[in-house]
């Protein structure tokens, strides 16, 4: 019986010839025409003018907060229902996460806790907006489109605009998407992606940031090249990070994107191989898509009800592991998490109902329907009679 991954790579074009043409050129390293062409490509799809590439997506997403502004001891508003990455991130600048509800119906950041979260428990001073209970000065919002679907931005960015937050999308599981038919990475100030192996498309690791804004790309540049004012004698007027990409990652990334179309709508076709199948289960709910929205459905993703289905989220997962079929929980919400308890924390119930219930099931682009409908049968043997 074959193992049937939830999220692998899907290598299916000129990756080889890409590389190996960094390999015979000797163009290996953090420059070359591969990273020019793959920032371009990244631009292109997030309908912005700016792309720089970096390490990782983490990486993208601590220069995006050093770029805008954000300030040691100062708060940022992130989702507590996303992978760890953001959160540390915000660490990484010296700043503080303020850990939001998902909402109930999609997932994503709640808005409206948000909304709430700044016209009650924040003030208005001269500087900027201040958490009234800790002092500290509201920065930035950072939502994360979990799942490929993302957050109701039409929502947030004239709530960001009304209390002049900067808005950083980590779009590291969204590229692809849609919102209204704008690209997921490019609503927001800036947005940041990411390609682990895992992700959508891949370059075995590295991240992306985007931008409209010509001077914090510029800034973000800079800062991911050691900040350097003078290579010839390494002059340095910043602290800057090594984060810059690789020319021969990047033209593996150059192959994947050339794929993205056809990944983006293979994962939506599998999601609806699911929804036809194993709609009609009692306690199995796939998440949906709101208005407007066109995920690329990175994870199938359903909320397990025990009492309905007849198993929770994780004996199911056990059930799949034994049929070699691979699945796995949402992640453990960042409020929750030992690594950050001294955060800011609003209740989070959602997140936390989510993180017990949930469980997704495999999505890989190269799956074919053969594999699903056996995923798609373990899962039916396993629900209530």
């Amino acid at each position: 019986m074959s193992f049937i991954p939830l999220s692998a790579p899907h290598l299916s074009g000129n990756e080889w010839t890409y590389i190996k043409d960094c390999l015979d050129t000797g163009w290996v390293s953090s420059v070359g025409a591969y990273v020019t062409r793959f920032e371009n490509d990244l631009a292109r799809a997030a309908a912005l003018p700016h792309a720089v590439a970096t390490t990782c997506g983490t990486a993208a997403l601590h220069v995006a907060f050093l770029v805008a502004g954000v300030r040691p001891g100062d708060e940022v508003l992130v989702s507590s229902m996303t992978f760890i990455a953001p959160v540390n991130a915000i660490r990484y600048a010296n700043a503080v996460p303020v850990l939001v509800d998902a909402e109930p119906r999609y997932w994503q950041m709640d808005v409206e806790q948000v909304r709430a979260f700044l016209h009650r428990q924040c003030e208005r001073r001269e500087g900027g907006v201040y958490n009234k209970q800790t002092g500290r000065r509201v920065a930035a919002i950072v939502p994360v489109h979990i799942l490929g679907h993302p957050v109701d931005m039409r929502a947030l960015m004239p709530l960001a605009e009304e209390f002049g937050l900067t808005v950083i999308e980590d779009a590291t599981e969204a590229l692809g998407s849609t919102y209204f038919g704008k690209p997921a990475g490019g609503i927001g100030h800036m947005g940041c992606y990411s390609f682990n192996g895992n992700k959508i498309i891949t370059t075995g690791g590295g991240g992306m940031l985007v931008t409209a804004n010509e001077a914090w790309a510029k800034k973000a540049r800079y800062l991911t090249t050691q900040a350097k004012d003078d290579p010839q004698e390494y002059i340095h007027h910043e602290i800057g990070y090594n984060y810059r990409l690789t020319n021969i990652q990047a033209a593996f990334g150059c192959a994947q994107m050339e794929a993205l179309p056809g990944y983006v709508e293979r994962r939506r076709s599998i999601n609806a191989l699911y929804r036809q199948h194993l709609g009609d289960l009692p306690g199995f709910s796939l998440q949906g898509e709101a208005e407007g929205v066109r995920s690329n459905f990175w994870l199938s993703t359903a909320r397990i009800d025990p009492v309905l289905f007849g198993m929770d989220a994780r004996a199911l997962r056990q059930r799949l592991k034994d049929a070699q079929i691979e699945a796995r929980p949402l992640w453990q919400p960042a409020h929750l998490s030992p690594a950050h308890q001294d955060a800011v924390k609003l209740p989070c119930p959602v997140a936390e109902d989510l993180f017990a219930h949930c469980l997704s099931i495999p999505s890989c682009s190269f799956s074919t329907d053969e594999d699903i409908l056996r995923v798609i049968s373990v899962i039916r043997d396993a629900a209530r009679p």
